[in-house]
Parts: C-alpha cells; structure tokens; sequence
C-alpha cells in the first residue's frame, strides 16, 4: 500500500526547448514527441508549450531546460525549471550585419 502512495507522488519530468522569456519569471518550453500516424504509419512530430516557472530569469531562448511538475502556481503555470542543459549557441554581432 506505501508502494502504491510513492508511486502516486511522483512527478513528471520533461526536457524541453525554451521559446519565450518575456514574462516576468516564466518561460515558455516547447516539448517534441514523436507518434506513428495511426492511418498512414508515418512518424510524425508534435509540439506541446508548457509555461513554466524561472525563479532566476536565467533562462534564455533557444536553451535546452529541465522541468518538473509541480502545484498550481498561476492559471496555467504547473511546471517548474530545474536545470539548464545547455545554453542557446550565441550569435556574432558581425553576422548579424548581413557580412
């Protein structure tokens, strides 16, 4: 029976792609799935956006973060940065100006 309740208790756990970070301790992770088209067979990609808690504002877009589950803390925020995989490449100011 205590199997069962720590089971129940723990939560999800998603590496996704940061798209958004003009909100005020938030940030917008997009999460890719992939699934077999049920008619056709194909392997087709989706997209899921999950706003998500940046106590920091640390995150940048285009990183690579972790997030966990966790309580409602607005309307639609239930998820929680944990980590930073990897930042977003930067890009060279020369390359910006069209070289």
């Amino acid at each position: 029976m205590t199997e069962n309740k720590e089971l129940s208790k723990k939560k999800k756990i998603f590496i996704g792609k940061v798209i958004s970070n003009k909100m005020d301790k938030t940030a917008v992770i997009e999460i890719q799935r992939t699934i077999v088209h049920p008619q056709y067979q194909k392997v087709v990609k989706r997209f899921t956006r999950l706003k998500a808690h940046d106590q920091d504002n640390q995150c940048k877009i285009g990183d690579q973060v972790k997030i966990i589950e966790t309580r409602p803390l607005s309307k639609e925020k239930n998820w929680k940065v944990i980590d930073i995989i990897s930042s977003a490449p930067q890009k060279a100011k020369g390359a910006e100006a069209g070289e």
